[in-house]
């Protein structure tokens, strides 16, 4: 075993695919493949599962994904201090559903890491896409919530897919309209004043299960429905045509504009905001350190708003 076959591995799971890694690693796809499948011959485990689809990696590829970037981020620690070489240039991926606060977390994530290089993304995608990218390690973890109504059916995907899920916090559905809207100044909003206007939600494509809905109370029947796959032509729609959607009443004036507004909405439901990461693999620093921005992003919010 060596570490540029941990390398290899590592830049195959980033690239999503045999053929992106190998021209990211300049050699040929064969040299790849073949580097791969020597390292699978010495270890006696199957690290990637092979399909007409492409390749994902396995349960057991997954837990030595885990231990191949601790050997190398340690390395690469070991070169900075002692080489002198310039700052390591760290790789970093979170999928997310469409929630202000990831993006926060995000922006104050990248202010704090000083450094004159990194390699970071943010995903705001449909939930199966989260799902897959956690699955097969293309996001170190996933943005999500769970209600009383999908908790089951989610977490039996969850396992099927050796994933677990961490609260973050819990909340009280809310409604974003615009400021304009007639129902903006009362202090709780019902299913019935809804009503009259659109109701937005993001469209989820060939998975569009009312257990993947990225709004609680997704089996509610509405009038008038718009389906967006954007955050920012949603929140536009919102203020063009006085329309609503559900979410966890956490807003960003600073990306969202002044002129959104949370709404409670009275149902006793709740939303059970958290993250979900792959079994077994452990999370880097820069992992933890996006979690705790999130928290801290939270807390902060909800206690502004006391």
């Amino acid at each position: 075993m060596t570490l540029q076959q941990l390398k290899y591995m590592i830049e195959i799971v980033n690239s999503g695919s045999m053929n992106a890694a190998a021209e990211k690693l300049f050699i040929t796809q064969p040299s790849l493949s073949s580097a791969v499948r020597e390292l699978e011959k010495e270890l006696g485990i199957e690290l990637f599962v092979r399909s007409n689809r492409g390749i994902a990696l396995s349960a057991e590829g997954a837990e030595f994904l885990g231990y191949a970037r601790q050997v190398t981020e340690q390395l690469e620690l070991l070169e900075q201090r002692y080489k002198h070489s310039r700052p390591i240039r760290r790789v970093f991926a979170v999928s997310t559903q469409h929630y202000a606060f990831s993006v926060n977390a995000f922006v104050n994530l990248i202010k704090d890491y000083s450094h004159d290089e990194y390699d970071f993304t943010l995903r705001e995608t449909r939930t199966n896409d989260i799902i897959e990218d956690v699955k097969n390690l293309r996001s170190e973890l996933g943005v999500l919530y769970l209600s009383d109504f999908n908790e089951k059916v989610m977490m039996k995907i969850f396992r099927e897919n050796s994933l677990a899920f961490q609260l973050l916090f819990e909340a009280q559905p809310h409604i974003f309209i615009s400021k304009s809207n007639p129902l903006a100044n009362l202090d709780e909003v019902t299913l019935d004043d809804l009503k009259p206007y659109p109701c937005l939600s993001f469209e989820q494509g060939v998975y569009n299960s009312f257990y993947y809905a990225e709004e609680i109370l997704s089996t509610v029947y509405h009038p008038k429905t718009i389906k967006v796959s954007d955050r920012a032509t949603l929140f536009n729609l919102l203020i063009g045509l006085d329309g609503y959607t559900i979410s966890t009443g956490i807003l960003s004036e600073d990306l969202n504009g002044p002129n959104i507004v949370s709404v409670p909405l009275g149902s006793g439901e709740k939303m059970h905001v958290g993250y979900i990461i792959r079994k077994g693999t452990g999370m880097s620093a820069m992992a933890t350190a996006y979690v705790e921005k999130l928290r801290h992003y939270i807390k902060e919010y909800q206690n502004n708003r006391l």
